[in-house]
């Protein structure tokens, strides 16, 4: 399963080079690890360092975690109709908020969001590829695939993750226990899985 970005999308430097020209007195605002995100019906927030987890909860209690807002990537209620629909900082986050009308009011940054907000899609559509998956295993391996390619830098020993994910997490982004995930990433890494 990849994810790769159109040749006709706008690079990272490109983006941010753009919010720079069009908003370079622009406030950020910065979150702790941890933190909700205060999400108004009126506001997009980009992504400018950290990430972001997207979530809801079910009638049940459970978590149920919908994406991963990373560096660049826009979110916010105007993009969702899930409710409950929260926003929690999985690092220290530094974010830029736009309100719905400079979007409508600017097609430069209309269409380069647009364009950002593809990666928040293909990465949606991967997290829903991966709950078809019958076996819970399949779906851990496929999981830590996405976010080796979304959140991974390479290093001497591997690909490591720019942020920690707690196993109650990565079992809440496939639908299952934490035991089952901790049990299941013993077997991954014996059967060479770099994890």
């Amino acid at each position: 399963m990849q994810i790769t970005q159109s040749a006709a999308s706008p690079s990272l430097a490109e983006w941010r080079q753009l919010l720079d020209e069009l908003y370079h007195d622009r406030k950020l605002w910065t979150f702790k690890r941890g933190e909700a995100i205060p999400l108004k019906e009126e506001d997009v927030w980009v992504v400018c360092r950290g990430v972001v987890q997207l979530s809801t909860l079910y009638p049940s209690g459970d978590e149920g975690i919908l994406g991963l807002a990373c560096a660049s990537m826009p979110f916010g209620r105007p993009f969702t109709q899930v409710n409950p629909y929260e926003a929690v900082a999985l690092s220290d986050v530094v974010l830029m908020r736009l309100h719905h009308m400079e979007l409508e009011q600017s097609p430069r940054l209309a269409q380069s969001l647009m364009r950002e907000m593809g990666r928040r899609i293909q990465q949606t559509e991967a997290l829903l590829a991966m709950a078809g998956c019958r076996r819970v295993k399949d779906r851990l391996r496929q999981l830590i695939l996405l976010l080796q390619q979304e959140l991974g830098h390479v290093t001497p020993e591997g690909i490591k993750l720019s942020i920690k994910l707690t196993h109650q997490q990565l079992a809440s982004m496939i639908g299952t226990t934490r035991v089952t995930v901790t049990r299941l990433l013993m077997e991954l890494k014996d059967e060479g899985l770099q994890i």
